[in-house]
């Protein structure tokens, strides 16, 4: 039985509000008679896009000072999410594919950030610039709640601000060496000063980060080629002080990253073949799979980046003049096995052949319930043949390679009224430009290294199956926001912001090159083009149109504050979110039609397979634009002379056409696509609390509650109920650190964080029966009314809630340290990402980061 605490947990916030309300007087003037050097420092953030204290935001803002970031360790995204309730991230599949959801808004692989990514001012939209090496840090903000009004399209689940230390007349050097587990090795240097006095400044800093990965390949000698990864970036940095009014900020940075990708197993979850057949695991729950990799193509993620941007201030008698511009180049090209021998399309390949041949004399063996026999044909059709999934070391599965090239260039200009004014205001436009290509292949296997390339025509690795596009896109926008004082002790604030966006999306796959494994009109002529959308069954020009959408959104934003005592603020808030809709590959739609609804439904000659009166999945070459409506209602308090910080809100979010990522397999190959849920509601409540119990010993704990419901959903009527994707029931995150000066300059210091996770469901499918392609080719292969086998049951690819650990302490002098840590502590095993592949009777699981021990030696001047 599902229990909402949501309303219990909302008296409980207001009956504290109210207390704090009516605190005796006599309590608060005890407080301020403390001694000063006990009073909480002052967190100043920008998360309004002017400096403020944090107490002043009409919002609830995770920020995270040097101090933390510097004690807990962060250099990445993981590591800044990991001390934020509410706040969750999934990093798998590819190098720039990041998955953050904020209180049940997700981000859409393929599509745009739900958030807003700013790093020293500036709006960075590439989805791949996330997930970087973060130097130099001096602090990181998450806003959180749709921000539409002042961030724009791409923050509609909230905002990530990331600032780093400038350079100044400071001479300064800091170099850090790790060691760790696994061939782990991590290092930053950074080197900063003046060029020229008082004007001039410098910064010039490198990362790398390299490791063998936590898991091997079997089938490759047990070689740690499944996780690796190695990558570098250098960055530099020049601050020019013009004039006592005028600064101008210029930075460059390149980077590259080799890394595995594709780091999962297929597990099925087919309960009637399952008891049929007395196969257990052919009903796996996702939690209980033990990983084991065996491809034969050891996967590659290559990723280029690029990226430079100039930012100036100009400050005037009244008011401050700033405008930035932005370049940024990122390319990413991923090659790895395929999932094709689960569907028998490569068997007549005598590559293919022969190692199930090879590989069965071989004795090889595979996670049940899956076996390699004579032959590649499935085991329904010939009684010697295999049971194959994804991922084997057979050359069945073909080749996959995954393009995701973008450009982009961006700029806006802003003019702000200064902040020491009863009436505040800023005003600004913003425009960016995109070119992206968007590219999946499946190639054959030849058994030897492969040979990259998206489209190749003929040779060993020949293309079989090619989505492949341009995407153009501009973004037109105009901004204002006002903050006014109604009095000493309550503001009002407004802000409003319109953004258009043109898309444009054209093909490029040729229309003059055949293959000739995927028999697209089923009418056993292997003579068929590369991409559905240009197969004669549904296509009579045999070409692909352009296409071009326009969307575009007004996106408002008040919040009221109010000093109820000289200790408790109250805040309330409604705002938008906004996400443009978009084009996903060319012939989406066409490859569900044929392969999928077609096949289960009878479209392929066989019997009619979807018995269960459930609807097939309606995907389309576009999806719509996401739109958003947020209330919140919060309280910020300052108690014993700011040593203790407690906060709290309660949301309620209503989402039109939430963008969802789906991941499609079948006879075709695989297909990447958004789609949307029609409506999808949230509620939650947060609670957090910081505590410096003395000058050397702090505490904090955050915990967010999430009630998340589909209340219609058109691409899948019969999810409507369900929860939305990607969003755990809880997290909460609580830790601590301390420090302990010693004799002879010498500081002796640990931290301790932990975060807990609650159950998670990744797609919208969740429970009930499902039909399968499985179902007409059991049909095929065992006779009339052997469909049933091939019924699929998602129930138990729920991720299990679980928690982690990490654990860092040291000694530091004046110019050096040496910090031991370990993470996740207690090795807890639980899954990183569940992707169902609804229609294929399957989920595709990926593993989590398991315990890491090492050593990290630092030294600055």
């Amino acid at each position: 039985m599902k229990y909402n605490f949501l309303p219990l947990a909302g008296i409980a916030l207001i009956g504290f509000v109210l207390s704090m309300q009516f605190m005796p007087r006599e309590a608060s003037a005890q407080e301020q008679a403390a001694s000063d050097d006990s009073v909480f420092e002052e967190i100043m953030v920008t998360a309004r896009r002017r400096s403020e204290s944090l107490r002043d935001v009409p919002g609830t803002v995770t920020a995270l000072t040097s101090d933390v970031l510097k004690s807990a360790g962060v250099r990445r995204a993981e590591g800044f999410i990991a001390l934020t309730p509410g706040v969750t991230m999934v990093n798998a599949a590819e190098v720039g594919d990041t998955q953050v959801n904020i209180r049940g808004i997700n981000g859409a692989r393929d599509a745009e950030n739900s958030f807003a990514l700013l790093v020293d001012g500036i709006l960075f939209t590439n989805p791949a610039a996330f997930n970087r090496e973060y130097s130099n840090l001096k602090q990181i903000e998450i806003f959180k709640g749709p921000q539409g009004a002042i961030y724009g399209r791409s923050a509609a689940a909230g905002a990530i601000i990331v600032t780093t230390e400038k350079p100044s007349n400071d001479v300064s050097f800091d170099a850090t060496l790790g060691f760790a587990e696994d061939d782990t090795y991590t290092g930053l240097v950074s080197f900063s000063g003046p060029l020229i006095q008082d004007e001039l400044y410098f910064n010039l800093s490198a990362d790398f980060r390299e490791s063998d990965g936590f898991y091997e390949n079997s089938f490759q000698n047990n070689s740690s080629v499944v996780d690796t990864y190695e990558g570098y970036n250098v960055n530099a940095r020049l601050t020019w002080d013009v004039s006592d009014a005028l600064e101008i900020d210029t930075k460059l940075r390149y980077g590259e990253v080799d890394a595995s990708s594709i780091v999962f197993n297929s597990i099925f979850h087919l309960p009637v073949f399952a008891a049929a057949t007395n196969t257990p695991a052919a009903f796996q729950d996702s939690n209980d799979s033990e990983f084991v990799f065996n491809p034969n193509i050891v996967s590659d993620n290559d990723q280029e980046a690029l990226e430079f941007s100039s930012k100036f201030d100009y400050s005037m008698d009244n008011a401050t003049l700033t405008g930035w511009l932005l370049y940024s180049d990122i390319e990413n090209d991923l090659i790895s096995d395929g999932t094709s021998a689960a569907f028998g399309f490569f068997n007549n390949d005598p590559a293919c052949q022969q190692s199930v041949t090879d590989l069965n004399a071989a004795g090889f063996q595979l996670p049940s319930p899956q076996f390699i026999g004579t032959s590649p044909v499935g085991v329904i059709f010939d009684p010697n043949g295999s049971f194959l999934g994804a991922y084997t070391p057979t050359t069945c599965d073909g080749i996959q390679e995954q393009l995701r090239n973008q450009e982009d260039i961006s700029f806006e200009l802003r003019l702000a009224s200064n902040a020491d004014q009863r009436l505040r205001w800023m005003a600004g436009v913003y425009f960016l430009d995109i070119e992206r290509q968007v590219g999946v292949s499946l190639n054959r296997d030849s058994g030897l290294a492969p040979i990259r390339g998206l489209l190749q025509v003929g040779g060993p690795n020949s293309t079989a199956s090619l989505t492949f596009d341009q995407f153009d896109t501009q973004v037109l926008s105009a901004f204002g926001q006002i903050e006014y004082d109604i009095s000493d002790t309550t503001e009002l604030a407004f802000a409003l912001r319109y953004d258009n966006e043109d898309r444009d999306v054209s093909s490029l796959v040729p229309t003059n090159v055949t293959q000739s494994v995927i028999d697209l009109n089923f009418d056993t002529v292997f003579n068929d083009p590369l991409n559905p959308a240009l197969s004669s069954l549904i296509n009579s020009t045999g070409t692909i149109p352009d296409k071009n959408k326009t969307f575009s959104e007004v996106q408002p934003k008040v919040s009221l504050s109010w000093d109820a005592t000289e200790n408790t603020k109250l805040f309330g808030s409604w705002g938008v979110g906004f996400k443009a809709g978009g084009f996903n590959n060319s012939g989406s739609a066409a490859t569900v039609n044929i392969f999928i609804n077609g096949f289960i439904n009878g479209g392929a000659g066989v019997p009619f397979a979807d018995d269960l009166g459930v609807p097939l999945p309606v995907i389309t070459d576009d999806y719509e634009e996401e739109t958003s409506s947020a209330f919140e209602f919060g309280f910020k308090s300052r108690l014993m002379n700011g040593r203790l910080q407690l906060e709290g809100a309660v949301y309620h979010t209503e989402v039109d056409d939430m963008q969802f990522f789906e991941f499609m397999v079948g006879t075709f190959g695989l297909l990447r696509v958004v789609s949307n849920m029609d409506e999808v509601e949230i509620t939650g409540v947060e609670l957090g609390a910081n505590f410096h119990a003395t000058d050397n010993f702090r505490l904090y704990a955050g915990a967010n509650f999430v009630d998340s419901e589909i209340k219609a959903n058109s691409s899948r009527p019969d999810t409507v109920g369900n929860e939305s994707p990607y969003t755990p029931e809880y997290t909460f995150n609580v830790g601590g650190d301390i420090d302990f000066p010693l004799s002879n300059g010498l500081n002796l210091f640990a931290r301790v964080d932990a975060q807990f996770i609650g159950e998670t469901w990744f797609h919208t499918v969740q429970e009930g029966p499902r039909p399968t392609i499985f179902m007409p080719l059991f049909e095929l292969g065992f006779g009339t009314g052997a469909g049933a086998l091939g019924t699929a049951d998602f129930s138990n690819a729920q991720r299990d809630s679980y928690f982690t650990v990490d654990l860092r302490a040291g000694i530091e002098g004046e110019r050096w340290s040496v910090t031991a840590f370990a993470s996740n502590l207690t090795d807890e095993k639980y899954l990183e990402e569940v992707i169902p592949a609804p229609e294929f009777g399957g989920t595709f699981d990926h593993p989590n980061a398991r315990r890491r021990v090492g050593l990290e030696i630092g030294y600055r001047f």
